[in-house]
């Protein structure tokens, strides 16, 4: 049995255990070719649009981890736009200064709040070596045209101290709406400056995108630069027979597929981030004690996975729709 199997490292430390690790998807990765080509042409904004629970955040988060190790002296910064009844100045800069890790973000009045976050910024900069800086603004749609205005002001304060800023939108889909507003309203300096690119975000759409997403557990290695990859972790003797998860692809996506059918839910699967990496530990948790030499999981193993994983649960709790791209 695999438990007997010595590992590299104590298994409660390995992030398949503690949930600290991110799988790419071909959205996530269209989306990091996104940014890139955003600093490449100098396109200072973009919005990120997508149903609700599909993995914006996690992809955040993963698209900042690549920036960390592909532009080591960029610094990058991941705002949560908060839902406030009331869009005022102060609670707007507030939000920025907790994002950029000022240490009393409430401290001041608006004026002060504003000449904090840009000498804040312009400090991480100097540290880091370089003056460019990505700004990542989760649910987005939060924003009003206020917030945006006083967003472009940020950009304009930084640029004329040399800071080149980057602003990436992330939010469902009422940011397409907005942006088409602001056009008509002719805001056009607000558009032209946070909202020039657009990315529809979506979810693993078919067994193809499963087979990218499961190839990441059988290529990852942990620790970094051993030959341990995530499955040869929890299963060293079915790995070492032979067996990868990207194999099972079909079995996968026909699982929640099934699951997706069985309950009625409305509109094309479109499996979120969240779900799917839940399913694939659960599989490898319950595949650790069954390890041999020849092991494959069952189909069965696969569909108990997805029965289990949430999605089934989170969707009927929403009541979204998720609409494949």
């Amino acid at each position: 049995m695999s438990l007997q199997v010595p590992r590299p490292i104590d298994p409660s430390l390995h992030p398949l255990a503690t949930g600290n690790y991110r799988i790419a998807t071909p959205a996530i990765e269209s989306f990091y070719e996104l940014v890139e080509r955003c600093l490449r042409y100098r396109i200072m904004g973009a919005l990120i649009h997508g149903p609700s629970r599909i993995g914006k955040t996690r992809a955040i988060e993963y698209v900042r981890l690549l920036l960390a190790r592909n532009h080591p002296k960029m610094t990058t910064y991941h705002a949560q736009c908060e839902h406030k009844p009331r869009h005022a100045e102060g609670p707007f800069f507030a939000n920025l200064l907790a994002a950029v890790g000022d240490p009393e973000p409430n401290a001041g009045g608006n004026p002060s709040k504003r000449m904090r976050l840009s000498l804040r910024i312009r400090e991480a900069a100097a540290r880091a070596g370089s003056g460019t800086v990505l700004l990542f603004c989760d649910e987005a749609q939060r924003y009003n045209e206020n917030e945006y205005e006083w967003l472009r002001d940020v950009h304009d304060a930084l640029d004329r101290q040399q800071i080149k800023l980057f602003t990436f939108l992330v939010g469902q889909q009422e940011l397409l709406a907005q942006k088409t507003a602001l056009q008509i309203a002719g805001k056009t300096q607000i558009v032209a400056r946070l909202m020039v690119e657009e990315l529809s975000f979506y979810g693993i759409r078919n067994a193809e995108d499963v087979a990218t997403c499961l190839q990441g557990y059988d290529q990852t290695a942990y620790p970094e630069g051993s030959a341990w990859s995530f499955t040869r972790f929890y299963v060293p003797q079915a790995f070492y027979s032979g067996y990868r998860l990207v194999s099972d692809a079909d079995t996968l996506w026909q699982a929640f597929e099934a699951a997706h059918n069985k309950a009625c839910l409305p509109g094309r699967l479109a499996i979120p981030m969240e779900s799917f990496a839940r399913a694939v530990e659960i599989l490898l948790k319950e595949s650790e004690i069954r390890d041999t030499l020849g092991y494959c999981p069952e189909s069965a193993l696969w569909s108990y996975a997805v029965q289990h994983c949430g999605y089934v649960q989170s969707r009927h709790a929403t009541g979204h729709v998720l609409v494949a791209a």
